[in-house]
């Protein structure tokens, strides 16, 4: 057999199982999709929008303490995180640009982005939870806050570092300040790319159980006191899967499925808003 073969040979081999484990990480995926659309859809109600959790054992009940408390975490993780991973981003990009803190900064986010979650939660447990003395909403909202600051502060990075020099250059020429030409000039350009970043970060922390076990807890009432343990959707979705009652169980699958509808329109939106900005 002459080396053009053997090269061929390998190469069809190679083909085919890449081909075996794209199909096979496919198949578990639409696998795992399709029972939660399935259980989902089935349970799905308007009262679990509008009622509060019933009593254990007891039918009926709804999720709106979950939802609440979940959508407020979330609202309150991204107006602390996001600010910080953008200035960050600028920092990197703007004002570093070449030096040695702006690739060690940028090696620590991608570690930071690859930690796993539960890390973050101790963290923030031993910080902010146990010096306190009980569980509250602002600490899961910072621990989902730091695992949002290095997705924005890489894509705000790399937004930045696409617009040209020469944009920069122009306006320095018109007598304008650095700072006016980052937000007036480079922001605009870049305005698309770090939107995009925001949302796929809020897709990352929006489906996370981990550190909001060790932070916010859970609440079983309805609760927007963020200095208290509050309800979050995932920590629920935990319990109820875990608990004995097949109302839970019901319960558990309508709100996975709204977390996994959520994630995917975030997803999406994400998606088309790089290809309608940059083709």
């Amino acid at each position: 057999m002459t080396r053009e073969q053997i090269r061929k040979t390998e190469g069809i081999i190679a083909l085919t199982l890449s081909t075996l484990a794209a199909f096979l990480g496919l198949f578990w995926l639409v696998f795992i999709l399709g029972d939660v659309l399935v259980h989902g859809i089935k349970a799905l109600k308007l009262s679990l929008f509008l009622n509060d959790p019933a009593p254990p054992g007891v039918e009926g009940g709804g999720l709106r303490n979950a939802f609440v408390g979940q959508l407020l975490i979330t609202v309150c993780a991204t107006l602390i995180g996001v600010p910080v991973g953008v200035l960050g981003g600028t920092f990197l990009a703007e004002y570093a640009r070449g030096r040695r803190i702006a690739r060690l900064i940028s090696v620590l986010s991608d570690i930071m982005v690859s930690v796993p979650s539960i890390v973050i939660g101790t963290f923030i447990y031993a910080v902010l939870v146990r010096p306190i003395g009980h569980f509250n909403g602002w600490a899961g909202a910072v621990a989902l806050s730091i695992i949002m600051i290095p997705v924005v502060l890489r894509t705000t990075e790399d937004m930045l570092s696409l617009v040209p020099w020469t944009l920069r250059e122009a306006a320095f020429a018109l007598g304008a300040p650095y700072y006016k030409v980052i937000t007036q000039v480079v922001y605009r350009g870049a305005a698309t790319g770090i939107l995009t970043g925001i949302l796929l970060s809020i897709a990352r922390v929006a489906g996370e159980t981990a550190p909001l076990l060790f932070t916010s807890f859970n609440n079983s009432f309805f609760s927007v006191d963020m200095k208290q343990p509050v309800a979050s959707l995932t920590v629920t979705i935990f319990q109820y899967a875990m608990g004995p009652y097949d109302n839970w169980h019901a319960q558990a699958w309508a709100a996975a499925f709204v977390i996994t509808v959520f994630i995917l329109l975030l997803t999406i939106t994400g998606r088309l808003i790089i290809k309608w900005r940059y083709k």
